[in-house]
């Protein structure tokens, strides 16, 4: 698994053998970043569900200026520490080693509000719903904030999800991102 774009193009990052992670498709990623690439300089990225951390990573390599990285798999969140410690990000992100739903709880009104949210939970996690409601509340997304939550293209999602509305989805193999905004 390789940083595709930005300043740290190339770079190898670092993952756990076995199944806590399961990597987006660098052609998905590519595809993702393309849409997101007007937005991504100097915003607050939140990774939900991050596994390696690939995509907040990603966006920290675009310019993004900061990242928070949630995880409650332990070998998944010391690999992110370790790819943050290998390329000189630790500045400019904090990893969070718990349930994202705890997490949200913490992050709610505590962090100030995030430009991008990333979110690619299991795909047969029953928390997406939920967990796109809590993204879609004020106090976390900024009001041109974006939602990006990958699943498995089967899955039908509603258009809307509290304040959050379905504007694209992105779509490579059986892998796909349906890309959220707030509506204010």
């Amino acid at each position: 698994m390789r940083i595709g774009s930005g300043e740290l193009r190339g770079r190898k990052l670092f993952a756990p053998k076995g199944m806590e992670t399961r990597p987006t498709s660098a052609r998905l990623k590519k595809s993702l970043f393309d849409v997101l690439s007007p937005e991504i300089g100097g915003a607050r990225v939140l990774d939900l569900f991050a596994g390696a951390g690939a995509l907040g990573i990603e966006a920290l390599s675009k310019g993004a200026a900061t990242a928070v990285f949630v995880e409650r798999a332990r070998r998944a969140a010391d690999a992110i520490r370790r790819n943050l410690e290998t390329l000189d990000l630790e500045s400019r992100s904090s990893v969070m080693a718990m349930d994202v739903r705890v997490a949200l709880g913490k992050l709610r009104g505590s962090a100030g509000s995030f430009d991008i949210v990333f979110a690619d939970p299991p795909y047969r996690s029953s928390d997406l719903e939920s967990v796109l409601a809590s993204c879609g509340e004020a106090e976390l997304l900024s009001p041109e904030g974006v939602v990006a939550v990958e699943h498995h293209h089967k899955l039908e999602l509603s258009e809307t999800h509290g304040a959050l509305t379905r504007r694209r989805v992105l779509t490579s193999g059986e892998s796909c991102f349906s890309l959220y905004r707030r509506v204010c």
